[in-house]
This record gives C-alpha cells, structure tokens and sequence, in this order.
C-alpha cells in the first residue's frame, strides 16, 4: 500500500548499499576502545556538574537558572541511559559494570542513574525493541503521526494550545503510561501479526501497581520530596525554594527533551510504512528515510541535543559508543548521496516545526514503499 508519495525502492541497489554499510560496521567495531570510555566519563561530568550547579543554587530562591542547570541534569542521565541501554558499551574493552545494559539503573541502582518516571524494564522494551524494530510503521510507539490522532478534530487554535501544554508534561502523562501499558502487554504484541499496535485489557491491578506504585510514587517522592528535605538544615524558605526550582526543573526537562525527541521522526519529508520490510536491506533504508539528524557540530552541541543530532547514524546503528556516531556520520552521509537515498538533516528547530505542522494537521508524512516489479 503506498500513496503518490511512498518512496520509491526499485531505483536502489539495495544489495550494494547493503554491502558497503555492513564494512562501515566491520571499521566501527574495530575502532571501539578506550577512547570511547573516556567519552562517555566526560559526558557523565557534564551532566553531572550541571546538577551539581543546580543543587548549590536551588535552596537560594525560586530562579530560572536552577531548574535549568537540574533539567538538564536529568536530560543526561537520560541521555546515558538511553546508549547504556542499547548496550553500546557492553563490548568496550575495560568497560565498568556500571555503564553495562545489565546493571545500569537496574535494581538498586535505578534512582543513582536514572531518576525518571517509567521503569527501565518498561522504557527499554517500548524504546528499544518496539520502536527501533518497526520504525515509521504503525506498531511504533514513538509514530508522531499516529500518536496525535485523536487532536486532528479540534480547532486549529485547540490543537496549538493543547500541544504547547503537552510539551510540559509529555514524559510523566504520556510517555509513561505508554511504555507501562505497552510493557504490560507484550507478550500479546509479540504473538500477533495485526499492522496496528495491540494494546489487550491488561489486568488493572497490575497496571496500577506498575504505573503509580513503581513510577509515578517513586519518582515523585524522590524528585519532590526527598530532594527539598535535603536543604531542611538551612530553613523552610530553602526547602520551598528547593521544591519549587526541582518542579520547575521537571518542566524544563520535559520542554528540552520534546524538543529534541518528538522531532526525530516526523515531517512532510519522511516516510511511514503500512508494512513489513522485505529485506535487512529496505529494512535499513527505512531507517534511514523515516529518520531526521540535526546540526552535527562536535560534542558540546551534540549534549545540548542529546546526542540525537545523529537519529540515523543511532538508528542504523542503536549498540555502538556515541563518540563513534560522530566519526561514521559523514560518510552515512556520503554512502546515502552515492545510492540515491534521501538524508535529512537541519536544526532542531525547523524540524520541530516540521513536526507540529504535522502534529496539527497542516502536513502528512507520505507513506509505503514502490518495490521492484510491484504490482500496485
């Protein structure tokens, strides 16, 4: 199924463009060592020293800076989560137990590495096995073009409004029941072969036990409650300051990371599928062609981005070390110009209003595929 639009497979030797991207993996995995563990200790300091400078000034008084330096502290550890939990270091020679998929914020460790809302279970299997496994295609979690649906009815204004409210938020009132709900009913998802996404009852008990007893509650009383009782020795006003910039830090995350995340994967310029690949090779094309880099300009700039300037290079490639998304990008780029496959790359904010155009109904993403000798 494809519309005036779909993209179009059969000018692509895709067996070459295969071939040529399987050696870029071959010098990559070659290349991994103690470079990339230093790489990823210097971005853990950053992190670290932003929350660092949060906390020595959010006792002071209610104030811009803190939440903005704590925000993106939190952006941080997400942003070491989310390659930690790909295993892009489980291979790195010398590499801690601490930056492995098994331990990191795993058990104890949770709240030390990762203070967020969703579980880790529940986030790396909606993130990592739904979503990288059918980018684009109805199935994925993360399709901005269906997720939205339900606001597509509503005034035009309506649309604008409840979607500037949403990017405040999205992460503990959208993201999180999804990932619980899409956990909780993965073992139905992984048996059936339905094109849409299924979502069976799940047993309420145990949807309630996930969602409020193992995120919302504990994530809640860390961020809100435990972290402005730290400052109870220097008063009440440093405790309420301390309250009020951790809240308004939750905010500052939530805006960055919308910011940043929901545009990956949207635009009137990428593609969306209403099928399967029919090989590794369109498979990694799709990647590709449903994916959005931003600006690529050393690695302060990729911080600030969350190292999501590189979406394609991660998403051919979600288990290797960041440091090395750097390296292989220009010439992903190159190999995509050589075999006719479209690379989109531009700053986060136009692609962010290339999303919300869609978002809000003033573009659609083209969908489907023209494969060599289709018959329609």
């Amino acid at each position: 199924m494809h519309d005036s639009r779909s993209f179009d497979l059969s000018t692509i030797d895709l067996d070459g463009f295969l071939g040529e991207l399987t050696e870029l993996r071959r010098e990559i995995d070659a290349s991994i060592g103690e470079e990339d563990l230093r790489h990823l200790r210097k971005v853990e300091r950053w992190g670290r020293a932003c929350t660092a400078l949060g906390l020595l000034t959010a006792g002071i008084a209610p104030n811009p800076l803190s939440p903005a330096l704590l925000g993106l502290g939190r952006a941080a550890r997400w942003l070491l989560m989310h390659h930690v939990a790909h295993r892009g270091y489980d291979k790195v020679p010398g590499v801690p137990a601490r930056f492995t998929s098994k331990v990191f914020a795993r058990g104890r460790r949770r709240f030390l590495d990762w203070a967020d809302w969703m579980t880790p279970e529940a986030w790396v299997y909606t993130h990592n096995v739904r979503h990288h496994s059918f980018t684009g295609e109805a199935r994925d979690p993360d399709m901005v073009d269906v997720g939205v649906a339900m606001l597509r009815p509503l005034p035009r204004p309506l649309r604008y409004a409840l979607l500037g409210i949403m990017a405040t938020n999205w992460r503990p009132t959208s993201y999180t029941p999804q990932s619980v709900r899409t956990w909780l009913s993965r073992r139905e998802s992984r048996e059936s072969h339905a094109e849409k996404p299924v979502f069976p009852p799940v047993n309420p008990k145990g949807h309630f036990r996930e969602l409020w007893l193992r995120c919302y509650l504990p994530c809640a009383t860390f961020q809100f409650g435990l972290l402005p009782l730290a400052y109870l020795p220097l008063g009440p006003w440093a405790v309420f300051s301390a309250f009020c910039n951790s809240l308004m830090a939750e905010v500052f995350y939530n805006l960055h990371t919308f910011v940043v995340v929901a545009p990956n994967h949207a635009g009137d310029d990428l593609y969306c599928f209403d099928d399967r690949p029919a090989s590794r090779a369109e498979h990694a094309v799709r990647q590709i062609v449903s994916s959005t880099n931003y600006a690529t300009r050393g690695d302060l700039h990729a911080f600030f981005h969350l190292w999501l300037n590189y979406q394609i290079e991660h998403h051919l490639w979600p288990d290797i070390p960041m440091r090395q998304y750097g390296l292989v990008q220009p010439k992903v780029r190159a190999l995509c110009a050589k075999y006719g496959i479209p690379y989109a790359q531009q700053s986060v904010f136009s692609r962010l209003r290339k999303m919300i155009a869609v978002i809000v109904g003033n573009a659609e993403m083209p969908r489907g595929v023209i494969r060599k000798h289709a018959t329609g």
